[in-house]
């Protein structure tokens, strides 16, 4: 129910490109499956490599893509793009004599159509003048938004900016990849394309290309899941630890395992195992800003000097979610 059409063109017959089969194959590698290696994406590639990819066959890949029913369903181009005064284009193999590529107007309106069959459609486009896509024609110059329900879009440039390659791979695919294998993902390990976007935005800097990020939906989708950063057992588990949202959490010298590095007066304590198992998560939890110490710089001076730990804004948010049973 999650299907992906990834496409890679850098066979051009006027302006060739090196990196965008490279691309296509290495994204649909990729969103495959999930960081554990659970299926992810039911993928079907289309690269100049393997077949000629023409205006009609990029048309009726796409219309397949959105025909049937399912949860979601994800477009990947890589390639030329073009813009002329209506619309950009996703410029295919053989172009010219009348013929440009596939529309991006007509992408966003096939996109916007299939709601009621997909549940959510994300697109991304790595190419020229991207961020054309989902502005409405006749007012292409005020920028109006023509991106339907459920619909998210990812364009590596503005309407008028262009796409770079760098080192034989586009230069924002190879971010999106990064945050695809788990730099873009959350505690819980969920990489969703706002946070893919968020990544790729702060890595470009403001005299490099633009992405533009659209969307209209109510709630995100995970583009692929990784490991948690924080197992969920230990989000559960902030629940019990931590009575309410601004409860603290008691800690002791008994919770610091090293008791070479505790002052003199300490390293006579007898251990207290389960302490020291607890201690060990919210270390963890501190590490990804979920727990801070009180009245310490760090936690191992929490335990020393017998504060304790509470939970940060992100920590009672995953509080909350345990408590409301989705985690």
């Amino acid at each position: 129910m999650r299907r992906a059409l990834i496409v890679g063109i850098d066979d051009y017959a006027g302006a060739p490109l090196t990196g965008c089969v490279r691309d296509a194959t290495t994204v649909a590698a990729t969103l495959e499956s999930n960081g554990d290696g659970s299926p992810n994406f039911d993928i079907r590639v289309l690269t100049s490599d393997q077949v000629k990819v023409t205006q009609d066959r990029l048309e009726a890949a796409v219309d397949e893509l959105f025909a049937a029913e399912a949860e979601v369903a994800l477009f990947y181009f890589s390639g030329h793009g073009s813009i002329k005064k209506t619309t950009g284009t996703l410029v295919t193999q053989d172009t010219g004599n009348g013929i440009y590529g596939l529309s991006m107007q007509e992408l966003i309106q096939r996109a916007n159509a299939a709601h009621e069959k997909v549940r959510s459609i994300i697109i991304i486009l790595d190419c020229c003048h991207a961020g054309a896509i989902g502005e409405a024609p006749s007012m292409l110059a005020e920028e109006v938004s023509a991106v339907g329900k459920g619909v998210i879009v990812l364009s590596a440039s503005h309407k008028e900016g262009y796409s770079v390659e760098s080192g034989g791979q586009g230069l924002f695919t190879s971010i999106f990849l990064e945050g695809l294998r788990g730099s873009a993902a959350d505690i819980r390990g969920n990489i969703t394309p706002a946070a893919v976007y968020s990544l790729v935005d702060q890595t470009l800097g403001s005299w490099d290309q633009r992405p533009i990020f659209k969307a209209n939906v109510q709630a995100f989708v995970a583009l692929r899941t990784v490991q948690p950063k924080v197992s969920l057992e230990t989000l559960r588990s902030l629940v019990t630890w931590f009575k309410s949202e601004t409860d603290v959490y008691p800690l002791d010298p008994q919770h610091e395992p090293d008791r070479e590095n505790v002052p003199e007066k300490f390293r006579g304590l007898p251990k207290d195992e389960e302490k020291e198992r607890i201690f060990k998560q919210l270390q963890l939890c501190n590490r990804h800003g979920l727990v801070v110490p009180v009245d310490a710089e760090h936690m191992y001076y929490a335990a020393i000097n017998s504060t304790g730990c509470r939970l940060s804004a992100l920590g009672a948010h995953y509080r909350k979610l345990a408590e409301l049973r989705r985690i």
